[in-house]
């Protein structure tokens, strides 16, 4: 009976976190289960797109905390 591998495999083999003998089986598995490996493609791609989105809060919020820090007499540093 093969390991049915679920997408939390998929994660946990892209962030190496699995023994050594279940990374065997689940390669072995992207090579025969074209699904699995369009899936595994995809959460690859994802990955990508959200280890390069850059987050910056907004000019109004930076102003409101300059206000809010200016207002209680915080000093910069």
């Amino acid at each position: 009976m093969t390991k049915q591998f679920t997408q939390n495999d998929l994660i946990r083999y892209i962030y190496q976190e699995m023994k050594e003998v279940e990374q065997e089986l689940l390669v072995q598995a992207l090579h025969s289960d074209d699904s699995l490996m369009e899936e595994y493609i995809e959460l690859l791609s994802t990955i990508e797109q959200v280890d390069q989105i850059q987050l910056q809060p907004s000019a109004s919020v930076v102003n409101a905390i300059k206000d809010m820090a200016h207002s209680t007499g915080l000093q910069r540093v």
